[in-house]
């Protein structure tokens, strides 16, 4: 919301109260001000210009020579390249060493040999926007009227010399999306009445009601709707006051008509539309849901598909209007217009919201109506607009308003009690001071040994309930006139739970490995969430999102983490390695209601692509494999002293995963994730290197509770055997590893892998493994009888169950 401080002036009288100051005090207030501008900021030496004579270019077909008057002696010669310059004009003039908008500098020069001493303006070089500029003058250089003086400063003919107070509304505020709100808010702030004049309007005997007839099929959608008519009106620019108005709270003049709906919009914030009433086929209005397909060309000249979701205005036969949103383009006001129906309503706000979020249509009046309008001067605003339009273009208005439907206001009275209002804020306010801050406000109220009857006018229809009065009175006295209290009470020593703890240490163990903690997006793509996991779950939809790649809650981690590879690799990161501790979310039941809210599920993954290592002068560079994703996860593995209770098992389930590099994670029998290779469809999908990926259970790992049992340091020798076999090539450590120690007995300590061959001397589809086995004996020394009968049992388990050649 831009206010322009010059028009607030006028309705409140803030003359000993910069504009600075009031955005200041209105931040206090509960109000947040983005900022103050002001329009003639930077500029210098900007004066008004008199054409006194204009001949072309000697030298080019699109310039000017002009000689200007600008207050001086002798008459300024300057080359102009406007299309609408012109002799006997008042323009805007640069003079040399003049600033303009961007800071830049006019000097004097020379343009295809002619010398040019300063520059004549458009308003585009004054800072104004494109958007802005009135469309008679958006292609060349803008007229001053015709009582401005040559040599002064333009500023105050351009309404420049004004701040601009930028307000960010919220939406229990919409009361300040007007001038008029404004206007009290500044009253109550400062204890002061505001003034608001009012244009007589003159109404002629001919009845509206006789020249259109008004109908709602459904009044809860349109609670108040309204059409009046103004005849013989003469459709052009409007005056320079209204037009700087308008260019100063960023509304673009187009003509008197239009003009004025806008001005009484930021005035009231009262959302009005002007149909051309000739361009009406039926000579009536009928507000109705919308049929599907039914199509409406837009002021914007686009063409809408409509459906039952939309509020159309129609003339009884087709739309011509979109409610609340914007106005059609085949009963607009032009030049031609003779008798303008004039609008005044108030809509559902959802369905306005719906229709404006479908469009892409976001405008002033759809603003209005979804946050909120008063009520109470739909019918003055109406009358107020026909005045002014009366008086901008000649017409002559009706007698009275054709309403379909009417809907009274009526204040909202709130008891409250002085005691309760000083517990709430903590103070020792008295009755005085309470009445005068309810006087400032505007609001009435009864007061009897301080209990207190509030009547909240219509124009506050965001305060409903005690609370809601107690903040207004909290505003006006002043948050900083609060008293301060320390609080009171017993400390508590936080804590973190062992879940926070063990958490925490995931996350430490990770990063001393060289992972980079990432945090992806919780909401996906339908494909993206199907990808890496076997669970059957339905997806939880979001209902209006924002893009097609956010329109479900993710099933998994990895997918998020690939798009972190990718953004890296896009930006030639060689070394990539990441990891995440987030949520991912479940619906079991794929039949359950829709209703359901998904289990939150904590899995923790990770991703490493690229090199691991750079080359140097003393090493080679490295790059990431299935073994070193592993190495990461066992060490993670063996720091929580969850070792002994994980297995790995090679699985082709998953079919985004490699199906020989992959294996399964499982935790005391119960699978907890997966680990391996992205399959190279998926990198090459991605655009990424070679990649492995884990991701596993991490509410699982964390409430898993391992077992410790002391075991003193043995005083008595170890013994190591060495065994070498030759097995099938499918056949898997792990797979081995079990065998021996189940075979080995109880004074087996460990089991580890040295060697693996294939090659020369093994015949082929076999593979020779080597292992060394550490036996000892807690209590007494072990004897060669025992071991050799140990290892006799492991040798007879391995021909037997893997059908291993004992080498």
């Amino acid at each position: 919301m831009l206010v322009s401080y010059k028009w607030l002036n006028e309705l409140v009288d803030m003359s000993n109260v910069t504009s600075q100051t009031l955005a200041d005090q209105m931040s206090l207030t509960g109000i947040e001000v983005e900022g103050v501008s002001y329009p003639n900021a930077g500029l210098k030496k900007i004066v008004v210009g008199d054409v006194k004579g204009c001949e072309p270019h000697p030298d080019a077909d699109h310039l000017s020579v002009c000689q200007v008057d600008v207050g001086q002696e002798e008459l300024l010669q300057i080359v102009c390249g406007a299309p609408n310059i012109k002799a006997g004009i008042k323009v805007i003039v640069a003079l040399p060493s003049a600033r303009i908008a961007g800071n830049a500098k006019i000097k004097k020069g020379k343009i295809r040999g002619q010398v040019s001493n300063g520059m004549i303006c458009s308003l585009q070089e004054l800072g104004y926007s494109e958007s802005l500029v009135p469309k008679e003058y958006a292609e060349g250089i803008y007229y001053l009227p015709d009582e401005a003086v040559p040599g002064e400063e333009v500023y105050s003919y351009l309404a420049m010399d004004d701040a601009i107070i930028e307000l960010d509304i919220t939406p229990n505020r919409a009361d300040a999306l007007s001038m008029r709100g404004v206007a009290f808010e500044t009253g109550a702030i400062y204890n002061k009445k505001p003034t608001f004049l009012k244009k007589e309007l003159r109404e002629s005997s001919a009845k509206a009601a006789d020249k259109i007839d008004v109908q709602v099929t459904n009044k809860e959608e349109a609670p108040s709707y309204q059409i009046r008519l103004i005849e013989n009106v003469k459709i052009q620019p409007s005056p320079r006051w209204l037009q700087n108005r308008l260019m100063n709270i960023g509304i673009r003049p187009i003509n008197n008509v239009v003009d004025v709906t806008n001005y009484i919009l930021m005035y009231y914030g009262q959302p009005l539309h002007a149909f051309d009433y000739n361009r009406l086929s039926g000579q009536e209005i009928v507000v109705r849901r919308a049929q599907d397909d039914e199509k409406l060309v837009t002021l914007d000249g686009e063409t809408r598909a409509l459906s039952e979701q939309n509020i159309a205005i129609t003339d009884g036969q087709k739309p011509v209007a979109l409610a609340g949103v914007m106005g059609g383009l085949d009963s607009e006001i032009t030049e031609s217009t003779t008798t303008v129906a004039l609008e005044a309503a108030l809509f559902d706000p959802a369905a306005v919201r719906h229709t404006s979020q479908e469009f892409h249509l976001h405008s002033e009046s759809s603003t209005r109506f979804e946050k909120g309008i008063n009520v109470a001067t739909i019918d003055e605003a109406c009358e107020q607009a026909c005045a002014l339009i009366a008086e901008l273009a000649g017409g002559t208005v009706l007698q009275g308003a054709v309403k379909a439907t009417e809907l009274q206001s009526k204040d909202t009275e709130v008891p409250i009690t002085l005691q309760r209002m000083n517990n709430y804020l903590g103070t020792e306010l008295t009755v005085p001071t309470v009445n005068n801050i309810f006087s400032a406000l505007g609001f009435g109220y009864q007061e009897n040994d301080g209990n207190y009857t509030v009547v909240i006018p219509p124009r506050r229809w965001d305060i409903a309930i005690e609370a809601d009065v107690v903040e207004e009175v909290a505003r006006i006295y002043g948050y900083n006139n609060l008293p301060s209290t320390l609080p009171k009470g017993e400390t508590v020593a936080g804590a973190l739970t062992e879940a926070q703890l063990k958490t925490r240490k995931v996350r430490t163990l990770f990063e001393a490995a060289g992972l980079s903690e990432a945090i992806s997006y919780a909401l996906t793509s339908e494909e993206k969430t199907k990808q890496f996991t076997n669970a059957s779950s339905k997806l939880t939809r979001l209902d209006s999102p924002m893009t097609a790649e956010r329109t479900v809650l993710r099933l998994n981690l990895v997918t998020g983490l690939l798009d972190d590879v990718a953004y890296n690799v896009a930006r030639r990161n060689e070394q990539v390695a990441l990891y995440e501790i987030g949520r991912v979310f479940y619906q079991e039941n794929e039949q359950n209601p829709k209703d359901d809210l998904p289990q939150e599920n904590n899995h923790v993954a990770f991703a490493i692509a690229g090199q691991w290592k750079a080359s140097d002068w003393q090493s080679k560079e490295e790059y990431v494999d299935f073994y070193r994703a592993k190495g990461i996860l066992e060490e993670l593995f063996t720091e929580l002293n969850l070792t002994d209770l994980i297995i790995y098992e090679k699985t082709t389930q998953l079919k985004e995963m490699h199906p020989g590099r992959s294996a399964e994670v499982f935790l005391n029998g119960q699978s907890i994730g997966f680990i391996g290779q992205v399959h190279p469809t998926v990198t090459k999908q991605y655009e990424i290197p070679e990649t492995y990926v884990a991701e596993l259970d991490l509410d699982t790992i964390l409430s898993t509770k391992p077992e410790f049992t002391y075991v003193s340091v043995t005083r008595y020798p170890k013994v190591t055997r060495d065994i070498a076999l030759i097995v099938e090539e499918d056949v898997v450590n792990q797979t081995l590893v079990q065998t021996i120690e189940k075979a080995a007995g109880r004074f087996l300590q460990t089991v580890s892998l040295f060697d693996v061959y294939q090659g020369e001397n093994v015949t082929s589809g076999y593979k020779s493994m080597a292992y060394r086995l550490t036996f000892v004996n807690p209590e007494a020394t072990l004897t060669d009888e025992q071991v050799n009968k140990a290892m006799t049992n492991v040798e007879k388990a391995l021909t037997e169950n893997l059908a291993a050649t004992i080498r």
